[in-house]
């Protein structure tokens, strides 16, 4: 298994994870559209030619970028494989010199464990009033937000 930047090549693959965790209600639901004007954003994990694993780094603000359309292939559930592809995107915000990170997850659980924390909605306005008011399911989704200080996670680590 390879994580990669996504290709236009990969749109198609990426829409059928992510579609497959919003059709379950556990994600948001991306439009092909929405995938092709974004994919510079995204990185997928590939096994043999298959995507199977996704992920995209919006940057928000100044110093915050999102974590978002996290989906692994439901084979490949549980190998990790969602944590190396946050990693690398991590990585990708703190090259841009973006010190914090976060996700609104259906599934705060997962980003809890690779050190997000729980925050208030009040602490992204810029998300709330930019992508979220245009949502169907807005404003009582049940999106938990969750953020990450990347430098202060890299000082504990060292």
């Amino acid at each position: 298994m390879k994580i990669r930047h996504a290709k236009v090549s990969d749109v198609k693959q990426i829409h059928k994870l992510v579609e497959f965790y919003a059709n379950n209600k556990e994600m948001l639901h991306r439009s092909l559209n929405a995938i092709y004007e974004n994919i510079q954003e995204y990185m997928v994990a590939e096994e043999n030619g298959v995507i199977i694993g996704c992920g995209a780094l919006h940057v928000s603000w100044d110093n915050l970028a999102e974590i978002k359309a996290l989906a692994i292939a439901k084979d490949y559930a549980g190998k990790g494989i969602g944590r190396k592809i946050v990693s690398v995107l991590e990585k990708n915000a703190l090259k841009l010199d973006v010190s914090k990170t976060f996700a609104l997850s259906f599934k705060p659980g997962f980003f809890q464990k690779v050190g997000y924390e729980v925050i208030s909605k009040e602490i992204l306005p810029q998300k709330i009033w930019s992508e979220c008011i245009n949502c169907h399911l807005f404003p009582d989704c049940g999106e938990v937000p969750l953020l990450k200080d990347l430098k202060k996670s890299k000082k504990k680590n060292k």
